[in-house]
């Protein structure tokens, strides 16, 4: 079949299904899900890669409406809601993110949904769970917070979804996976759907799923060609002057990615003072706190979300131009994850990637996955922080006497500001006496030293 032709209505959907369709204002189903939602139906085991943005969260989720609609039910009885299809994401931002995608699929059918996750209290999840849902959207680690807990059964689900599961894998989910694998039933369906195929995805692929249809709408560990890449070859100390000079020349919403969670932490604030309208989303932060530097940006009010690849993991910005590798991955998969939050849905965007000598290898190893060299440009030149202050309003001059740091010099990336002293727990500064008082001072000691003896 062709998507020239193809509608979501000869997909053998039903009427209430296709409306909210036609009310999301999708008219055309993408490679994916003309592919993936026909084999869903008949019943097979599947095995999807896709790049992320092709549309694969619709391609298992109409679908999986569709098979469940015979259940719906408008009943207050949990028991006529029990678990009946179960959705694994290896992070809260996805799980929250293909749970809204089933409520928005499903708002026309009585069949319902919910999604649980860490980082929030387990008890505000439980008396939902307790009331009954069919499709229920989870992190691993917390899924069996409430199998333990016995406020959830599995023992009628249906069908089985992996997402991202390669993102599982790295994030070593694997024993719990398994551990969930063992409280299902046996006869089931099972849906794997993943960026990436690892060897180690393989083998979990063989581990549960059943005769599986592969489908792959393109080549594996491929980047999209809505994505133009570049990077720029400079030091490590530079990177946070280019990267604000780059924010600045650019002028447009961007994602940053760091490698640790204390480095982007560090960078947003390095940023805000920078005038640049930053914030730092990982695993660290709160469930709430992630939720609203994400909600903030997608409002535009934050320009620049700087996020390690863990917290990063589904999170689906509309018309993202712009996704910046402050720091290269060890892992050369997770560079097509990263650039894979932009050039979403036929959109056009950017990837720059900032390369310190150190990381050269790394990029080698990027290159030699994608099959491809990724052209060098001219990063721009960062802006000293004196070049910077003369642009703001002038303010009262600094006397180098009272700026222990005004005379220092550091190859520390961080350190560019003046010392500013927390009052509280500074510590008590020896200030040395004149040296012609000390040269005074000495014989006289040493005399005395001497008299003793």
């Amino acid at each position: 079949m062709s998507t020239e032709t193809t509608t979501f209505a000869s997909l053998n959907l039903d009427a209430q299904i296709l409306r909210a369709i036609e009310e999301q204002g999708y008219t055309k189903p993408t490679p994916i899900q003309e592919q993936a939602i026909p084999l869903v139906l008949e019943g097979r085991d599947l095995m999807a890669g896709a790049q992320t943005g092709t549309g694969k969260t619709a391609a298992f989720t109409l679908p999986l409406l569709q098979k469940l609609l015979p259940h719906a039910s408008t009943s207050a009885s949990p028991a006529r809601h029990p678990v009946r299809a179960l959705i694994l994401t290896p992070t809260r931002e996805l799980a929250i993110q293909v749970e809204e995608s089933v409520k928005a699929y499903g708002k026309h059918v009585p069949l319902r949904s919910l999604v649980v996750f860490g980082g929030v209290d387990i008890r505000t999840q439980t008396p939902h769970l307790m009331r009954g849902v069919e499709i229920l959207v989870a992190t691993p680690g917390r899924l069996l917070d409430h199998v333990e807990s016995r406020s959830v059964q599995l023992g009628q689900v249906q069908i089985l979804i992996l997402d991202e599961a390669d993102r599982m894998l790295d994030m070593g989910f694997l024993p719990d996976l398994k551990r969930i694998l063992n409280l299902l039933p046996k006869q089931r369906q099972n849906l794997m759907f993943s960026a990436t195929f690892s060897d180690d995805i393989k083998r979990l692929a063989d581990d549960f799923l059943t005769n599986p249809t592969l489908i792959e709408v393109a080549r594996s560990n491929a980047t999209s060609e809505n994505v133009t890449q570049k990077i720029y070859r400079v030091s490590a100390g530079d990177k946070h002057g280019v990267l604000a000079e780059l924010l600045r020349q650019e002028n447009s919403q961007a994602i940053v990615f760091t490698k640790t969670k204390l480095t982007a932490s560090r960078l947003a604030r390095l940023l805000q003072r920078d005038g640049i309208a930053a914030d730092a989303i990982h695993g660290d932060k709160s469930q709430q706190e992630r939720i609203q530097a994400l909600d903030a940006f997608k409002q535009g009010k934050v320009t620049t979300l700087v996020a390690t690849d863990v917290a990063a993991r589904g999170l689906d910005i509309d018309s993202l131009p712009l996704v910046i590798n402050y720091e290269i991955p060890h892992a050369p998969e997770d560079y097509v994850h990263r650039i894979g939050r932009t050039g979403r849905a036929g959109a056009l965007g950017v990837a720059v990637s900032l390369v310190s000598p150190e990381e050269e290898k790394y990029l080698k190893e990027i290159e030699k996955l994608i099959k491809r060299e990724i052209p060098e440009e001219q990063a721009p030149r960062a802006q000293r922080s004196s070049e910077r202050r003369t642009e703001r309003a002038p303010s009262a001059p600094v006397s180098r006497a009272t700026t222990p740091s005004a005379s220092r010099k550091s190859s520390d990336p961080w350190f560019d500001k003046p010392y500013e002293p927390d009052n509280s727990t500074a510590p008590v500064r020896h200030t040395p006496r004149p040296l012609s008082k000390q040269k005074r001072e000495i014989p006289a000691l040493l005399g005395g030293l001497l008299r003793k003896d």
